[in-house]
């Protein structure tokens, strides 16, 4: 013995040890409740101008389920991001988009990333697609002290039902309710104008190829009337972020078959754009 202190490895927190159920934002609600984003409220009557982004677009096809989203961020009156992304793969057989304040929304979706991986390391099973909607719901639930002061959180939901070979798509409100919907849903500042797109030009049974076309094009005409939804920007070289999920699982559309979408549109309304005015 040299008489010199031995080096010890630090060690876990009795928290890290003790067992518990297979949610993380559980365990972390009780040992660090103020790393969530619900457990860091504002001071009572204080606000935040924080950029918000809207609109999101879901619609089934044969065989699964598409999501879009525009790519604009606004803060009042003024344009805070023009190539922001709002449609993120949550796990392998689904994806959620956000609507609200751009901040809180994408810290929760990545605090949902991470429950949904947690949960299948734990359990060491896929959880099943309406289970994860309702932990969705439950986190969405959790954010309505800062909705309450005008930090809203609304995302949409939507994946692929390994159990009934089908895709499906969830709503919320603020207060965490959850909603499946039918063939098609849109939410955020430009949802009205994309839902009446969405009304002409979504058939049941139709191709991933015509799905996507129909997203994108529910997103032009919400951009053509709303004003903080950013329609494709053919100079920047912009498009919308579009997911399809099916029994393959999640996946982005590329750009190149992204712009080949929003040109053939632009050529299509050549001289008839939708309205004069």
């Amino acid at each position: 013995m040299s008489g010199r202190p031995t080096s010890r490895a630090p060690r876990l927190d009795d928290a890290f040890l003790a067992s518990g159920s297979s949610s993380f934002t559980e365990f972390v609600g009780g040992y660090r409740p103020e790393l969530l984003p619900s457990g860091r409220p504002l001071p009572v009557g204080a606000s935040i101008e924080a950029p918000h982004g809207t609109t999101i677009v879901s619609l089934l096809h044969d065989g699964g389920v598409v999501m879009a989203g525009d790519r604009r961020a606004t803060m009042g009156n003024i344009i805070a991001n023009r190539d922001m992304e709002k449609v993120f793969i949550a796990d392998g057989y689904s994806v959620v988009g956000i609507a609200g304040t751009a901040g809180i929304a994408v810290e929760l979706i990545r605090l949902y990333q991470v429950e949904l991986e947690h949960y299948e390391k734990i359990e060491g099973a896929i959880m099943s697609l309406e289970g994860k909607a309702n932990r969705l719901a439950s986190m969405i639930r959790g954010n309505l002290a800062l909705a309450m002061q005008g930090l809203t959180v609304v995302p949409t939901y939507a994946g692929f039902d390994l159990d009934k070979g089908i895709g499906r798509v969830y709503s919320y409100d603020v207060t965490g309710g959850c909603y499946l919907e039918g063939g098609h849903h849109s939410s955020g500042s430009g949802s009205l104008f994309a839902r009446g797109a969405l009304k002409k030009l979504w058939r049941p049974g139709m191709s991933e190829e015509a799905a996507v076309r129909v997203a994108v094009e529910a997103l032009y005409d919400a951009a053509d009337d709303d004003s903080a939804t950013g329609g494709p920007d053919l100079g920047r070289q912009i498009w919308p972020t579009v997911a399809v999920v099916d029994q393959s699982g999640a996946r982005f559309i590329e750009e190149q078959v992204l712009e080949g979408h929003v040109r053939a549109i632009v050529e299509s309304r050549r001289g008839n754009p939708g309205g004069a005015r």
